[in-house]
């Protein structure tokens, strides 16, 4: 039987978000959009379960993600990684307050403030005592409260609302889109890449017991989180299609606005429930800073507690912004975009093919992909501004136009580029070096660490590749 911590490998970022997210996007690209939003969200945690066992071959010490940035990329690279881990964590815990706090407002008409306090406090005080042994098990409560949320708003609203046939062909909700074609590349690209910096993700996949383990529980969760994620955003199409939902409004409360038809201890429950998700998913991301910060930062330097009273400190920061309420998909893609940049430049170390690749790549084409998005949405708006913006997705998705599409193809694509021009210059720099000093031009060299009858395994060709270990370096 699989490991019940990998099985619910993905529940930890399945907050309250969710139920702002997936029905905002079911009003606006309709089923065509929910289809591809679920299933992007849900495929993309196969890659846990194909990476996860060849990383743990390569860097057999490690737990997560970048402990083999640093055995393959060095140092500074791990570094770079580690504070990109940070502010991933960062904005999520941002979108989770914020998404509460919404909750609360949107259901009984209270100020969320003392809610997402409460909530900070009680994280802050079962993490400190249990760490992620006690967030593993809010987990398992989490995955049980979603099932039972799930269960009874189908029931209920299945028996409540009362759809329209008129408003379903006057919606449109049923016809493609180009919003929704264009998120058939961009949501596959950013929740793949953004699960990469997720290191709560990383340390469930490496507590499995066996690779096969690993295998059947994140299949199973990924059909779990498929139909749940599914079901949420239909919620934002039966909110237009009974008329709960006007076209023209603020599509983040469609779930609740079809709340407001149903019997009020249906809304209780609703309320209990999304406490408990948010609660479960926050202390998850607290605990990953916890443990980002104390390893990749300080390699288990510092004392936990300073660890633990910096990231308490930190929380101050995430509640204002999560009280001024900015939209949850946009926090999320502004996270995306940085991973858009960064992973695949990243993950070309995985194959011994790459030998020759190292930090200096990853970290020029990184931020290279970033600066490309400004390039791109200054030419492609005139306006330097506006190409700044961009980079921040203050339109988010749903424009009408190419910009977000165009930065989601710049990142990615950029940050390789960026990558392989930093290799150029660096073999260029090492070239004229060697030939200054009068020493052997070796910079494509295989590294010291791979044994000479392993050159079938560099090539690609042995099944083996996967167990070589390459020490590389930034420069």
């Amino acid at each position: 039987m699989p490991n019940v911590l990998t099985l619910f490998i993905t529940f930890p970022a399945m907050g309250s978000g969710i139920l702002f997210s997936y029905p905002q996007l079911a009003t606006l690209a309709g089923l065509q959009g929910v289809l591809v939003y679920a299933i992007s969200s849900a495929v993309p945690l196969l890659i846990f379960a194909a990476l996860a066992p060849i990383i743990r071959r390569k860097c057999p010490e490690g737990f997560v993600l970048t402990e083999w940035t640093r055995q393959r990329y060095g140092v500074v690279t791990a570094l770079y990684l580690g504070a990109l881990t940070l502010l991933t964590l960062f904005l999520y815990m941002v979108a989770e307050l914020s998404a509460i706090g919404q909750v609360i407002e949107a259901l009984t008409g209270l100020n969320g403030l003392p809610v997402v306090i409460v909530e900070c406090v009680v994280t802050t005080i079962y993490t400190s005592l249990g760490g992620f042994k006690i967030s593993f098990i809010t987990d398992n409560v989490q995955g049980a409260m979603i099932c039972a949320l799930i269960i009874i708003a189908t029931i209920t609203i299945g028996a409540k609302t009362e759809i329209k046939p008129e408003l379903i062909a006057d919606s449109g909700l049923l016809d493609a889109s180009l919003v929704g074609w264009q998120l058939v590349y961009i949501l596959p690209v950013a929740i793949l890449t953004n699960d990469f910096f997720l290191a709560n993700y990383w340390l469930r996949a490496f507590a499995s017991k066996t690779d096969r383990d690993l295998w059947i529980g994140v299949s199973v969760a990924m059909v779990v989180i498929l139909i749940v994620l599914t079901l949420v955003g239909c919620t934002g199409l039966i909110a237009v299609w009974s008329g709960a939902f006007e076209p023209d409004g603020d599509g983040s409360v469609a779930f609740f606005l079809l709340l407001e038809q149903l019997p009020n201890w249906v809304v209780g429950i609703v309320i209990v429930m999304a406490v408990c998700l948010s609660t479960a998913a926050f202390d998850s991301l607290q605990s990953a800073m916890v443990s980002s910060a104390s390893n990749d930062i300080f390699r288990n330097r510092l004392n936990i507690w300073w660890i633990r009273g910096a990231v308490v400190l930190v929380i101050i920061p995430v509640v204002v912004l999560a009280l001024k309420t900015p939209s949850i998909l946009q926090i999320y893609l502004i996270s995306d975009l940085l991973s858009a940049a960064t992973i695949p430049v990243l993950i070309l170390g995985l194959s011994e093919r790459f030998y020759w690749w190292r930090g200096f790549e990853v970290l020029v084409g990184g931020l290279g992909g970033i600066l490309t998005v400004f390039i791109f949405g200054t030419i492609y708006y005139g306006d330097a501004q506006l190409g700044g913006e961009l980079i921040l997705l203050e339109q988010g998705l749903y424009t009408g136009d190419w910009g977000a599409f165009g930065a989601f193809v710049a990142a990615p694509v950029g940050g390789l580029l960026w990558g392989f021009g930093a290799l150029a210059v660096r073999l260029a720099v090492q070239y004229v070096l060697s030939r200054v000093r009068g020493t052997r031009f070796d910079a494509l060299d295989y590294p010291a660490t791979v044994a000479t009858e392993d050159s079938d395994a560099l090539a690609g060709s042995s099944e083996d590749a996967t167990n070589t270990k390459i020490t590389g370096k930034f420069f």
